[in-house]
């Protein structure tokens, strides 16, 4: 069955998350080429404003380079799929890398550099193999992955293009189980946007919570209960939705 669009008034009473990549920002042939716009920016604070700080982003990325792609604004960020959080008040929280990092990092550089158009992204808490430049590797780098996860004990996690291992403890529906429990989301109704199949964990926990997945994209089975087009729609609705607040 066809997810419906999201009502312009799911904001009301509501905290709300929003993934980064694929969802505020487009998609990029390299992680370091995306560009966040002006609209992107303006949208942010005013919703800071309207939900009275009720919103964070949930993003796989570093929770350092997601605030070098917002400032100004000082936002609640999850960085790593939740391994980091920058709160409300100023302060970070961060666990610990898994010891395996290091052994998984040097597995996918020697693939990167057998395969030209693979790229590496170092995380603090894992590392992503990206393919979006090689998509004849795809079946390779999910094997690398694969067997790497294998000897580390760290978890697979695919995505559009890319293959990341991550510790086993981090997703982003645990991060946003926490900012809930937290001041000022504690006792509204989350909703949460996202793209990618690192959403779905979020997704779920935002339905679990009483609140609402909003995907982003082509209709596939997901956790989510509405759906959004591409970023620009995601754009135009939250622009939408907070008039509605104001």
């Amino acid at each position: 069955m066809p997810l419906d669009r999201p009502p312009l008034t799911l904001l009301q009473g509501s905290s709300l998350f929003l993934d980064f990549d694929g969802t505020l920002v487009e998609l990029a042939p390299t992680p370091d080429t995306v560009r966040v716009d002006d609209r992107v920016l303006r949208l942010l604070a005013d919703l800071q404003v309207a939900l009275d700080g009720r919103l964070a982003l949930l993003s796989g990325r570093a929770v350092s380079v997601l605030q070098a792609y917002v400032q100004p604004l000082e936002l609640a960020l999850a960085g790593s799929h939740g391994l980091e959080r920058l709160l409300t008040d100023g302060g970070i929280q961060s666990a610990e890398p898994p010891e395996s990092l290091p052994s998984a990092i040097l597995e996918f550089r020697r693939l990167e550099a057998r395969h030209p158009g693979v790229l590496v992204e170092e995380k603090p808490a894992g590392v992503a193999l990206h393919y979006r430049n090689a998509p004849e590797a795809e079946s390779l780098c999910q094997e690398v992955a694969q067997r790497v996860a294998a000897t580390t004990g760290m978890a697979v996690q695919p995505g559009k293009m890319v293959v990341e291992l991550k510790d086993s403890a981090a997703d982003k529906g645990r991060a946003l189980a926490q900012f809930m429990s937290e001041p000022p989301f504690a006792g509204t109704k989350p909703v949460f946007i996202g793209d990618d199949l690192t959403d779905e964990h979020a997704f779920a926990a935002s339905r679990l919570a009483g609140g609402t997945g909003v995907l982003v994209g082509p209709e596939r089975a997901t956790a989510a209960a509405c759906r959004l087009d591409d970023v620009h729609d995601v754009w135009r609705w939250l622009e939408q939705a907070c008039e509605e607040l104001r």
